[in-house]
């Protein structure tokens, strides 16, 4: 869970209680001392969600050998690269064509 996911449940939370959430009231709530700019600028871009009032935390599953974590580290390393090379390429045949125009 994110600071900002924890000040949002906190501010829903209050507000499910009919009570109108302020800086203070979700400072005595976090879990974490979190400065005053941060509860500020999520409060102000809050908006009530009544089931939002709690946060899942997803545990990830351990790779039970090396082979494993290797396999899994290495396709979300594809995952996160394909659309870079996607761009790559993309911004390469944009250069050609203006290279082309420039002739």
């Amino acid at each position: 869970m994110t600071i900002n996911d924890e000040i949002i449940t906190i501010a829903n939370q209050i507000a499910n209680q009919g009570k109108k959430p302020s800086v203070a009231l979700i400072k005595t709530k976090l879990t974490s001392p979190v400065p005053l700019p941060t509860i500020i600028s999520v409060l102000k871009s809050w908006s009530h969600d009544p089931d939002f009032t709690s946060v899942q935390i997803i545990q990830s599953i351990e790779p039970k050998s090396a082979e494993d974590k290797n396999d899994g580290i290495e396709s979300l390393i594809q995952a996160a690269v394909a659309p870079l090379y996607k761009e790559i390429a993309a911004l390469k045949q944009t250069v050609n064509l203006l290279s082309e125009k420039l002739k």
